[in-house]
């Protein structure tokens, strides 16, 4: 019956929240963002990985009773104090690493650069992003396949490649993964880094 707040409702937060149901404790899972299932939902694109089966595994935790507290950013808008003044006595703190990463090259801050971990949550969120003409993903891991092949499948893209510094046998991507952006039409260069963002009036032309 005490009260365990769980900050965060991606894997990690709803795996430690499906345990301390299933013993009995009373669960509140707090997530900032107003969609649940963390990297689940907003970094896998739903070709990957269907939406329903993260929601089935969501019903099953309001089963047990874990009570899911959505748009509320611990730490911002509700601290952990005043968390204990309404009688938790425990916190598990899952808020992931959900940072896109950056190239440390000149331009990356312009309009028209964004990183694929971003692009994928605003994609899942379903918020206003506008992909059109021609799309330049760098890196060779499987975040940068997820991100080309859901660029690939956006309306107004006409063309889609990936860069990527490693050879194909060295590229972080799984070759099966490889093969389905292939299978896509995406066009994948090996050997490639990026020196700079070529830039106008504050927006991207080219790399």
């Amino acid at each position: 019956g005490n009260k365990i707040a769980v900050v965060g409702a991606g894997p990690a937060g709803m795996t430690c929240a499906y345990f301390l149901a299933l013993d009995g404790y009373k669960v509140t899972v707090f997530e900032k963002e107003n969609a649940l299932g963390g990297m689940l939902t907003l970094g896998i694109p739903s070709f990957r990985l269907e939406k329903d089966v993260v929601n089935s595994e969501i019903e099953l935790l309001r089963e047990l009773g874990v009570e899911f507290v959505t748009g509320v950013e611990i730490g911002k808008d509700l601290t952990l104090d005043q968390l204990r003044e309404q009688g938790f006595e425990a916190f598990y703190i899952a808020i992931g690493a959900q940072a896109g990463r950056k190239l440390g090259i000149e331009g990356e801050d312009a309009d028209g650069v964004i990183s694929g971990v971003d692009f994928l949550r605003k994609v899942n969120l379903c918020q206003k992003i506008r992909v059109s003409g021609n799309v330049v993903v760098i890196g060779g891991g499987n975040v940068a396949i997820d991100v080309a092949r859901t660029a690939v499948r956006m309306e107004k893209t006409e063309s889609t490649k990936m860069y990527c510094l490693e050879s194909e046998k060295e590229m972080p991507a799984l070759p099966e993964e490889q093969e389905e952006a292939k299978a896509d039409g995406i066009e994948i260069n090996n050997g490639w880094g990026p020196k700079k963002i070529v830039v106008e009036d504050g927006k991207v032309t080219g790399v």
